[in-house]
């Protein structure tokens, strides 16, 4: 017999074509859009000021945010590319630079430079004045200021008077007790120290109401801790505060330092609460109606009386 012959079977594979079905061209066109991106990025930057290019700079030299200069506070670390400036501060750094520059210029306060302190705080712009072993603001234990004292307290207050802060004055001792007299100790030494500041202060122009308090902390806030019976203890605080429009809490039962008794915060703390007045009861018109009988007891008392008469009789 015969083989019987295969079928032959033709495969036929049409080829891919090109055109617009391939994807080389999208990756071009991506490069091309980075590029142009990056033109732009670049001129927005050149247009820009020194204060953002330099944070964009700092920021590409240090992503993490450990530099000063940062675009960016994502991290938490770092500040703010365009710093707020917080008025009240610049105008109390602004002050605290005139003041050592007016007692840098006085020969006679140069020597007191170092008992000097002006610091800045959260507060406002703190004043401190620190006594030696001398004695150099005020005479030894005693609330009368020295001729240093009441020169530096003028200049001050010609400077703060032209401010709209408020002013708190603090006085304190150090950890001796005043043993001159038993009625009289380093609670109302650093009171009436504090208070004698104020007064010279106000006669050299600051104005009435811009001293808001006067303090005596005796020995209770040292400057020195460790050393309790230090001169630096000894010292007057000027509180230059933080311009809020804030107000002072009123105190219904504060005293000034001096032993006068403070006014009052408020006309109703002042004058105890009035008896409530009743007004005169009118005169009692005659009712028709009969008078209702008293709880517990019958209604009908007419009745009641007429039995109670009967029982009597009965008995007799």
């Amino acid at each position: 017999m015969a083989a019987k012959s295969q079928p032959v079977v033709v495969i036929k594979k049409k080829g891919g074509h090109g055109g617009h079905h391939g994807g080389a061209w999208k990756v071009a066109y991506a490069d091309f859009v980075t590029a142009m991106m990056s033109l732009f990025i670049v001129l927005w930057l050149m247009s820009q000021s020194d204060p953002v290019k330099k944070a964009v700079a700092g920021y590409f030299n240090d992503p993490r945010g450990v530099s000063t200069l940062l675009g960016t506070t994502m991290t938490g670390t770092g500040n703010g590319a365009i710093p707020v400036v917080d008025p009240n501060q610049q105008q109390l750094q602004q002050l605290k630079e005139k003041l050592e520059k007016e007692i840098a210029a006085r020969k006679d306060l140069q020597k007191l430079s170092k008992q000097i302190e002006i610091t800045i705080t959260p507060e406002g712009l703190r004043i401190e004045l620190l006594e030696d072993k001398n004695g150099t603001f005020y005479k030894s234990g005693s609330a009368e200021l020295s001729p240093d004292g009441k020169e530096l307290l003028a200049l001050l207050a010609t400077e703060l008077k032209t401010l709209p802060n408020k002013l708190l004055i603090e006085g304190h001792t150090d950890a001796a007790p005043y043993s001159k007299n038993a009625d009289y100790s380093n609670w109302e030494l650093s009171a009436d120290r504090a208070n004698a500041a104020r007064r010279l202060m106000q006669q050299s122009g600051v104005r009435a109401d811009q001293v808001t308090q006067v303090r005596g902390y005796a020995d209770q806030m040292l400057r020195d801790p460790k050393n309790p019976f230090d001169s630096s203890n000894r010292r007057i605080t000027i509180l230059v505060k933080n311009n809020d429009n804030g107000t002072p809490p009123s105190l219904a039962h504060a005293h000034v330092v001096d032993g006068a008794p403070a006014p009052p915060a408020s006309s109703s703390a002042a004058k105890p609460p009035a008896p409530a007045q009743t007004p005169p009861a009118a005169p009692a018109k005659p009712s028709t109606a009969p008078a209702k009988p008293p709880a517990g007891k019958p209604a009908n008392f007419g009745m009641l009386r007429k039995f109670q008469g009967l029982f009597s009789e009965k008995k007799k």
